[in-house]
């Protein structure tokens, strides 16, 4: 994460605030530490998905917005996955 300007510290804050937004996009109930881990895994998922069709998106905003898609993904997910 440090190569896209973004520090450790910075990303657990934005994992957490994107993990909390796609929470509350999707209607799902989770905690804190939850909504972080959903964040960040969601902003690494979302930048390969991305960069894929060659988006890239860089930097505190385009971290938060990586982060929400991602973590709206992941829950879709472990939602199909659950039926």
């Amino acid at each position: 994460m440090e190569t896209q300007g973004v520090g450790w510290i910075a990303a657990i804050i934005i994992g957490g605030i994107a993990g909390w937004l796609a929470e509350m996009f999707m209607k799902s109930n989770m905690g804190l530490l939850m909504n972080i881990v959903l964040g960040i895994v969601g902003a690494i998922v979302a930048n390969l998905i991305l960069g894929l069709i060659g988006v890239s998106l860089g930097g505190w905003i385009g971290y938060l917005i990586a982060g929400f898609i991602g973590a709206c993904i992941l829950i879709a997910i472990a939602r199909a996955i659950k039926r």
